[in-house]
């Protein structure tokens, strides 16, 4: 027989705890970043190890994109304002990620050693890579025009207001809006993903090493002048 006093299982809300989830991440990520200077630097290390370690970087991104992932269905709206995030931070984001053409750029500042083959294959990918982010910003733009438009706008400043039919409409477009940003979301991240894939594939192991390590970095960066700029603005108000 169930004891009725029992409490319920709260569940656990993904979007909730991703802020603490994110700062254990990062913190294993500049362990990560340690140990990637570190090998980048040793002409002679081993390819082996120098795999082992690439293996452990792309499972830590893969982790987090197992969980912004899980976050976006659970609250897509909330997802693409990311609280967790400081506000300098949010300045860089494109589809609630980074772009994924930035590693052509880490590319050409961390590897100073392509093949005129490798090059050219990179130049090749950076250009399909750079039509279909043009794609994906038009529909994430087309979906802003959405918000955007007078019937929803109106049904929006009268939200306290309306009968039956309208709140109807409303819930209609609000599904069909996180919908389409869902669309855009996943797409967007599957380019990432590919993108970084594919770059591999071009790069030798050792080579792969520098531009990873130079990601993380970046990372790392803006979050600490992100943090520096909150905190100076807090202390001017």
């Amino acid at each position: 027989m169930s004891n009725p006093s029992r409490p319920i299982p709260h569940s656990v809300s993904v979007i909730e705890n991703f802020a603490d989830f994110y700062e254990s991440w990062l913190t294993t990520q500049r362990s990560l970043l340690e140990q990637l200077l570190h090998v980048s630097q040793i002409t002679d290390y081993k390819e082996e190890r120098q795999l082992g370690l690439i293996k452990q970087v792309l499972a830590h991104y893969q982790l987090y994109h197992e969980e912004i992932s899980k976050a976006v269905s659970e609250d897509v709206f909330r997802t693409f304002s990311a609280p967790w995030l400081t506000s300098y931070e949010r300045t860089l984001l494109w589809i609630s990620g980074f772009k994924p053409s930035i590693v052509f750029r880490l590319v050409d500042s961390a590897v100073k050693d392509l093949t005129p083959a490798q090059a050219a294959s990179l130049e090749e990918l950076k250009a399909d890579v750079k039509r279909k982010e043009r794609d994906l910003t038009e529909a994430m733009a087309s979906l802003q025009e959405t918000v955007a438009a007078p019937p929803l706008v109106g049904l929006a400043r009268r939200a306290g207001r309306l009968v039956d039919g309208e709140i109807c409409e409303m819930k209609n477009a609000i599904e069909e809006l996180k919908i389409g940003m869902l669309g855009v979301f996943y797409s967007a991240d599957l380019l990432r993903g590919s993108t970084m894939k594919r770059v591999m594939e071009i790069l030798k192991t050792d080579q792969t090493l520098r531009p990873l390590a130079a990601a993380t970095e970046f990372q790392q960066r803006i979050r600490r002048w992100g943090i520096q700029r909150d905190s100076q603005r807090t202390r001017t108000i």
